[in-house]
């Protein structure tokens, strides 16, 4: 929450600077953007003299527009993000059962050495490595649509070049009930048997093709 309250703080200070120097290269005063927002020109030069730090994103929309801009805004992500207690301990549950000298990473790139210029912030949740094992793992605690998951993790695995993908879905009846009505091409998508991918790992090496995992 501290980071995003740090960031939502920057951003505002950005497009105040932006609406201000736009305000004074059209000539345009504080009373007539007043006006135009049904605010006082006090309260307008309060603004883009940084001094109204809570302004929110629909004023700053309005305020750009008046003085010729358009906003635009992104989502990317960045850090660790906050995962419920159910996903956390699905891939906990599976980290128990790798052997103990395999890597186990989070949040790993599904590019990891991007072309210049490109950019892409995609992340598999977990990544599990070691000399004869390379897997990523994208873990699910309720599938609503299996196919736009599997669509979601074959174009990851596509991009990435990964040699192996383990689909990790809680044990549920409701995961179980939605594998049931897959039928078999989910098995061709995902060939290797649950027992067998889980022996390779305790054994230090890689299940040799994408498995789905029911743990």
């Amino acid at each position: 929450m501290s980071r995003g309250t740090e960031r939502g703080h920057a951003i505002v200070r950005a497009l105040v600077r932006e609406a201000e120097m736009a305000r004074t290269a059209r000539g345009t005063s504080f009373a007539e953007i007043g006006r135009a927002l049904r605010l006082s020109a006090t309260q307008v030069a309060n603004i883009l003299r940084g001094k109204s730090p809570d302004v929110t994103i629909m004023r700053a929309a309005q305020l750009l527009a008046v003085v010729g801009l358009k906003l635009s805004a992104s989502a990317f992500p960045e850090g660790e993000p906050v995962r419920d207690a159910g996903q956390l301990a699905l891939l906990s549950r599976l980290r128990a059962r790798i052997d103990a000298g395999l890597t186990w990473s989070e949040e790993v790139p599904v590019i990891e050495m991007p072309v210049p210029g490109a950019v892409d912030h995609r992340a598999w949740d977990a990544g599990i490595e070691g000399p004869f094992c390379r897997c990523r793992v994208d873990a699910e605690t309720r599938v609503g649509d299996l196919q736009a998951v599997e669509r979601r993790v074959a174009l990851k695995q596509r991009d990435g070049r990964e040699p192996c993908v383990l689909l990790l879905l809680a044990d549920t009846k409701h995961h179980r009930a939605l594998l049931d009505t897959a039928g078999e091409g989910i098995r061709t998508r995902f060939p290797v048997p649950q027992r067998a991918a889980l022996a390779a790992l305790k054994r230090g090496r890689s299940p040799a093709g994408n498995a789905l995992l029911l743990l």
